[in-house]
């Protein structure tokens, strides 16, 4: 599945923060299929879509 990356938030938030989890709510609300995966390589969380077949 190839996906688009939409924003991408620091691993290390501070306790009880969740960033990435409200950014990708946010746009779920506005109809964006926004889910957040993990980037074990950037030490990030990135909030992603699935990326559209441009005709």
């Amino acid at each position: 599945m190839a996906a688009k990356v939409l924003e991408q938030f620091p691993a290390g938030a501070p306790r009880g923060s969740w960033p990435a989890e409200e950014y990708a709510a946010r746009r779920r609300a506005e109809g964006e299929p926004a889910a957040v995966v993990m980037d074990l390589e950037a030490d990030a969380f990135l909030v992603v879509v699935p990326a559209r077949e441009e005709d």
